[in-house]
């Protein structure tokens, strides 16, 4: 038998969750919180296998939620239910130690078997919250840019023409056109303004260097 907490604000979000797991056997919901304070409460009570928990309540965040119960209660799972599907939603969550996230439209079947997988020990997440995860442990694979193409973009943030910036680096016009290609890219971008803004904001670039 799985015993479970589930915390959601809307009633009948409970009601219809709760009928569902009834149809199986081995899914008991043993507590039912309308905030977080209350979730964690219903948790320290009755140690529930797993905390099923809306992201988002009065009180606070299923992040915070999710932190103070695995500090407390490391042995108990944590599978997030909501409707938001944003990295800035899905990255907090699993960063707290959410062991999984689904959006509150999953088949009932699907969310039954997520239940009996994150409890465990699998980390279960819709595709969307897949793919933000997957992203976020993606390591940067942007080139860095050379010597020369960083002083040509320095250039080009004092406002130089290709011109100017070739007489003043004492290279050809062409050869200037040719690292602005290799510098866009280098920084995913298709414009001299757009290269220039990417460089101050995430390189430091700084014109006056």
């Amino acid at each position: 038998m799985i015993r479970l907490v589930m915390a959601d604000d809307h009633p009948m979000v409970r009601e219809g969750i709760r009928s569902m797991l009834k149809r199986h056997a081995d899914l008991e919901v043993v507590a039912e919180a309308c905030n977080g304070t209350q979730a964690i409460e219903a948790v320290a009570k009755t140690r529930p296998d797993l905390l099923l928990l809306d992201l988002r309540m009065p009180d606070m965040s299923g992040p915070e939620v999710t932190r103070k119960v695995l500090a407390s209660y490391p042995k108990t799972k944590v599978l997030i239910l909501t409707t938001y599907d944003s990295d800035h939603d899905i990255l907090p969550a699993i960063e707290a130690g959410a062991n999984g996230y689904l959006l509150k439209d999953v088949e009932p079947h699907v969310l039954a078997q997520a239940i009996r997988d994150t409890v465990a020990g699998s980390t279960v997440l819709n595709p969307t919250a897949a793919e933000a995860v997957s992203k976020a442990l993606r390591p940067a694979t942007r080139p860095a840019l050379s010597e020369q193409e960083t002083r040509v973009l320095r250039e080009a943030a004092k406002g130089m023409t290709n011109r100017q910036i070739a007489e003043h680096l004492y290279i050809s016009e062409a050869t200037v056109k040719t690292y602005f290609s290799r510098i866009f890219a280098k920084l995913e971008v298709s414009d001299r303004t757009a290269a220039v803004a990417e460089a101050i904001e995430t390189l430091g670039l700084r014109p006056d260097q």
